[in-house]
């Protein structure tokens, strides 16, 4: 019965560990929580190692390296995170858990002067056990009910828990009740200050790709800027040519109408219309720039026969930035439009723009047919093109202008419609 109660304790706690180590690594990796069903598989592969552990016997060494290596594989396949960086939180996640196991029974030992305290095949081993689970759980429940919290605070928190656990550990050594063998106290030393510098090298890590991302971001938004500006300073040479021309076709309309030739008057109207078709003066939001982007992603679907639908409702005088309004819909209709443009029936190409406001909320939402699956890779949607050096960074340049407005940008697709929406928070701007 005693060899059951550990053994159900063992599993519920491995079940413990590996869900925790998932979600940090989700959390930390800003990647999404994966489905109910695979949970359950992560659940079995815990419940299988700690199986093994209890009736084989073997180190816990094995299990830190077993768990650590199993939370890896699971982020990596259930939401498509970076397995190396999965890895390195994974067995430094363990060896915390194992450290402050320890440190939690040495000080129980210590307070009850008990060393059974030690020994977890004992009831007060089991009970510094879920001691720790019990905390590690509320870790999780402050982590949980704190959804924005920045990375600089979660730095700060695990730092303070590391710097926590190296003085526990020196402070052990110096006590007196509890009898601890030396190789034990110098290898929790050495481990305490490993975790320290751990959390400092994933904090410069993240840093670097963060900083590397807006690079590349720059880089890619000054393709765009300089792509739209020669489509703009293209509408206004013909624009300017047609002007120059004026008197010109004056002269000919004249003349036209003076020998009362209505219908090659209305043709040659016609004519002069057609270079800037192109470009409608339909007003979609009441800002010339964002109208332009919105009616010459129009023109481009009409050029390559795909359904352009537009239905927006904007609010006037907010603090959103054109520029900002822009990257987002840019970047959104063009990724609607190649996808689209790649399905062989014409008839099937589509692209639905809807803009709504709710309260203090814009909601952008983008839906287009696509012909291939998305491709996945370390947990963000990537290209498919094959010259993708500057490709690939629309969902990411558009996710980055929603976050100066607290918005969100969540992707979404069923058999044959991908779906994009982005929510951004506004405020109102008063005019005297």
């Amino acid at each position: 019965m005693r060899n059951f109660f550990i053994l159900f304790s063992n599993i519920a706690a491995g079940n413990i560990r590996t869900m925790l180590g998932l979600f940090f690594i989700f959390r930390l990796l800003l990647a999404k929580k994966p489905a109910k069903n695979r949970i359950i598989a992560a659940a079995a592969g815990a419940t299988v190692i700690s199986v093994v552990q209890s009736i084989a016997g073997v180190s816990e060494f094995f299990r830190i390296a077993a768990e650590a290596a199993w939370i890896a594989v699971c982020a990596g396949c259930f939401r498509g995170t970076e397995v190396r960086i999965s890895l390195f939180i994974g067995i430094f996640f363990e060896i915390a858990v194992s450290f402050w196991q320890f440190l939690i029974s040495a000080w129980l030992g210590v307070l009850f002067h008990s060393a059974g305290f030690l020994d977890f095949s004992t009831r007060n081993g089991q009970i510094s056990v879920w001691l720790l689970y019990t905390l590690l759980l509320a870790v999780f429940l402050y982590s949980w009910n704190r959804p924005n919290l920045t990375s600089k605070e979660a730095f700060r928190l695990v730092s303070v828990l590391a710097v926590t656990g190296f003085v526990a550990v020196i402070t052990l050594s110096q006590q007196t009740i509890l009898i601890i063998a030396d190789d034990t106290l110098e290898m929790w030393r050495i481990l305490s200050v490993i975790l320290m510098m751990s959390v400092l090298v994933f904090y410069i890590n993240r840093q670097y790709e963060v900083e590397k991302e807006l690079a590349r971001l720059k880089s890619e938004q000054t393709e765009l800027l300089e792509r739209d500006y020669t489509t703009l300073n293209h509408a206004y040479g013909i624009n300017a040519k047609l002007f120059h021309d004026f008197h010109n076709h004056i002269g000919v309309l004249h003349q036209l109408l003076s020998s009362k030739k209505i219908e090659e008057a209305l043709q040659y109207i016609e004519e002069l219309q057609a270079p800037i078709q192109e470009i409608t003066d339909t007003r979609w939001t009441g800002d010339e720039t964002i109208d332009y982007l919105i009616n010459s992603k129009a023109a481009v679907a009409k050029e390559h026969a795909v359904q352009y639908q537009i239905q927006v409702e904007f609010p006037s005088r907010t603090n959103l930035k054109r520029a900002d309004l822009c990257a987002i819909l840019g970047n959104l209709l063009d990724n609607a439009l190649e996808a689209a443009q790649q399905i062989p029936e014409q008839e099937e190409r589509f692209v639905r723009l809807t803009i709504r406001r709710i309260n203090q909320m814009l909601v952008i939402k983008v839906e287009n047919s696509f012909q291939c699956l998305p491709v996945k890779r370390d947990g963000s949607l990537k290209t498919s093109k094959e010259d993708n050096g500057l490709h690939g960074w629309g969902l990411k340049s558009a996710q980055t202008a929603a976050e100066k407005y607290d918005g969100i940008l969540q992707t979404s697709y069923t058999n044959h419609t991908f779906q994009t929406v982005v929510t951004l928070s506004y405020q109102g701007i008063s005019i005297p």
